[in-house]
């Protein structure tokens, strides 16, 4: 497959390797089995990291694998445990991932932020003590199917993950910190928006200095402060820029003081808050999409502007790109399958 049919941000200086969805989804699940996670917590993050590379979002993708199992094996974070619903003393939704892969939290969060939603019209739920949560726009985008506007942002990691630098700074201080909203749509689907807050996600530098590539540019500093290409001046003590300049940095300081002022000390990787809205009892469905469609058709009849082709719906190429590629297999560099086969390998052999 060549590197020009494939979504990334990753220049490549090789070809890729095509692998058919479920024979990789069974590679990846039987590496987290053989680490100690229960066989549906390994089949769920494994399909989750293979449904984010079908939606082109390869910084949340399978490349990731090898980042789980460096965190499970060293103690990061704990492969035997499972996600769990408690209330605090004041009366909070928590959702308590006990140490573990954030994954099947952020899913049970969904399910009881929606659920309370439709008894109350809205919810409130804390995500707390679990690592890593996988691509969050999968998550709010599942309510907004159900008829839910979701909201949900995080931090708190700083003490772990000092990545970004803060506005005017050249320093890493803050995580890349994102948030994601999603709601009913028109005729296509919810619209749904996903991003870090700093230029560009954390997990693209590892991509990139996995498969062997080079980021974008103007995207990342070395500890000089001068902009570089070469994912490895990140680790030499360089930071990502803030998205937005002032307005990223502004949205990371928000997503930090709400995770580690208001819902407490940080366990693991960081915190969560979601926000959960019935849309339904403002509107009826039907209306709703009616009108949402009427906005929608108009921005897509924009003129686009020199370089690009049409406008986009946040959310529309995610699932545009996933109906293009599902049945062909996902393309991952060869260099990062290499090292998911060996790591295979060698946890099979224990």
């Amino acid at each position: 497959m060549n590197q020009d049919e494939v979504r990334s941000k990753l220049e490549l200086e090789e070809e890729r390797v095509v692998i058919p969805v479920d024979e990789i989804i069974a590679l990846v699940s039987g590496i987290f089995e053989n680490i100690g996670c229960s066989a549906g917590v390994a089949r769920e993050v494994a399909e989750h990291l293979a449904d984010a590379n079908l939606c082109g979002m390869e910084s949340h993708g399978l490349m990731r694998t090898l980042q789980y199992a460096d965190q499970f094996e060293s103690g990061y974070m704990r492969p035997d445990v499972e996600a769990e619903i408690k209330t605090t003393e004041r009366g909070a939704t928590i959702i308590d991932g006990n140490g573990g892969i954030g994954i099947p939290a952020m899913r049970l969060a969904i399910e009881e932020g929606c659920r309370v939603a439709t008894e109350h019209g809205v919810s409130v739920v804390a995500i707390r003590n679990v690592g890593h949560t996988g691509r969050l726009g999968a998550f709010t985008e599942a309510a907004a199917y159900q008829g839910f506007l979701s909201i949900c942002f995080g931090g708190g990691g700083r003490e772990k993950w000092r990545q970004v630098a803060p506005y005017g700074g050249r320093q890493g201080m803050l995580p890349t910190n994102p948030y994601s909203i999603a709601m009913p749509g028109g005729e296509r689907g919810p619209v749904m928006f996903d991003f870090a807050t700093s230029k560009i996600a954390g997990g693209w530098i590892y991509a990139a200095r996995s498969a062997g590539a080079r980021l974008p540019d103007n995207v990342l500093m070395n500890a000089s402060g001068k902009v570089t290409r070469d994912p490895e001046d990140y680790f030499r003590g360089g930071a990502i820029m803030p998205s937005g300049g002032h307005k990223g940095y502004a949205l990371a300081l928000a997503a930090e003081i709400v995770a580690e002022a208001m819902l407490g000390p940080t366990e693991t990787e960081g915190s969560w808050l979601l926000l959960t809205v019935d849309t339904s009892r403002y509107r009826e469905p039907v209306q709703l999409q009616r009108i949402a469609e009427e906005i929608l058709d108009e921005l897509r009849n924009c003129p686009p502007a020199p370089g690009f082709e049409c406008v986009e719906i946040p959310g529309e190429r995610e699932r545009e790109y996933r109906e293009k590629t599902i049945d062909n297999g996902i393309a991952l560099p060869r260099k990062t399958f290499d090292q998911i086969q060996t790591l295979s390998a060698r946890l099979g052999n224990r």
